[in-house]
């Protein structure tokens, strides 16, 4: 079942090579996720699924993916229907051809459990999501800068250098 979601979301400076796939399935923390992307310095193509399942059949091009570009950089939520996100971390983390792809946790939980489970399955970071919307906004924008401005990404390896 195909649930994604694309959207460019325009900021001051183009970047549109730029992909990130939102694995969400709060629609209010979508919501959000745009709001603060659009705001922000960056064009980037933001792709959103709902569930575990359907973000492991975006990353391996499943039927209803395949043209899709692979993302430069993942936001998971761990608490997802169905394939939660303890377990598509673990798959993008063992896949070789996933896993150079930036894992950012993006979740409520603030339990030590899986913020070091998240950290032993080669998370790239782990973020609990504040209450506030500005919070969560403010957020949105530091992972933005930091991974989209400050790190170097790792190339496609389907496309070459960028």
């Amino acid at each position: 079942m195909q649930d994604s979601l694309t959207s460019l979301v325009d900021g001051p400076r183009g970047l549109d090579s730029v992909t990130v796939l939102l694995v969400e399935d709060d629609p209010d923390d979508v919501f959000l996720t745009q709001e603060a992307l659009r705001a922000g310095k960056l064009r980037l193509r933001l792709e959103v699924v709902s569930d575990g399942i359907a973000a492991m059949q975006y990353l391996r091009s499943a039927p209803g993916y395949a043209g899709r570009r692979r993302p430069d950089l993942i936001l998971l939520d761990l608490n997802l229907p169905g394939m939660d996100g303890r377990e598509v971390l673990a798959e993008v983390k063992d896949d070789p051809a996933l896993t150079d792809i930036p894992v950012v946790i993006l979740t409520t939980s603030q339990a030590e459990e899986d913020i070091a489970a998240s950290y032993r399955q080669h998370a790239n970071c782990y973020i609990s999501k504040p209450v506030g919307i500005e919070e969560f906004r403010s957020v949105v924008a530091s992972i933005e800068n930091f991974w989209f401005t400050v790190v170097q990404l790792p190339p496609d390896p389907g496309q070459g250098a960028r």
